[in-house]
């Protein structure tokens, strides 16, 4: 499909590492069929740094990085509208996080609708491509994307390396599948 490939191209030379088109239908607070997601690598120095703990350097490219999802799902977003579809880009500026520490439309669902990976028992994004150690964003749309094959289900299987290392030993340890609550995989308070 020519608009797929064209917007993967956008997404690609503005900075995407990976791009995946997800259906939407039936996500809870989504009023658009269609999201895209996008995903860039964590530089390995930087995850090699936070062994201790976060660091500045994280902290610094952390914020980098969210600066640079912006620009390129702000970029997929502007195509799609010269296209004559609706898109909203879900950039940082406009996506909240609730008291719970969730937003309407999570990033990591649309990834999993796209997928781009599943959610490991360390309650990150895992991509087959760069494990954990990605940034991610994503954009909503009516555009007539041709669609990815979802990911429903985890594929960690017994590896418990994110459990034994999580320094607040909140991760529960267990396998995520789709319709599960993130209250099942960590536990929020003490």
């Amino acid at each position: 499909m020519a608009l797929t490939e064209a917007l993967e191209k956008v997404l690609r030379d503005a900075g995407a590492a990976l791009v995946g088109f997800g259906d939407m239908q039936g996500v809870e607070n989504c009023s658009y069929p269609v999201g895209v997601s996008v995903a860039i690598p964590i530089p390995i120095p930087i995850i090699e740094g936070i062994t201790e703990g976060p660091t500045k350097e994280y902290s610094d490219t952390y914020y980098a990085m969210n600066a640079k999802l912006n620009e390129i799902i702000t970029q997929g977003a502007n195509f799609l509208k010269e296209q004559g579809y609706q898109a909203f880009a879900q950039t940082t500026d406009v996506v909240k996080e609730d008291s719970n520490w969730q937003t309407k439309i999570p990033h990591k669902t649309v990834a999993t609708r796209a997928g781009l990976g599943w959610i490991g028992k360390s309650c990150l994004l895992i991509t087959p491509q760069f494990g954990g150690a990605v940034r991610i964003s994503s954009l909503l749309t009516d555009a007539p994307l041709q669609l990815h094959e979802p990911i429903n289900h985890s594929k960690c299987g017994n590896c418990q390396i994110c459990k034994e290392a999580c320094p607040a030993q909140a991760l529960k340890g267990v396998l995520w599948h789709l319709g599960m609550k993130r209250e099942e995989l960590f536990e929020k308070e003490p």
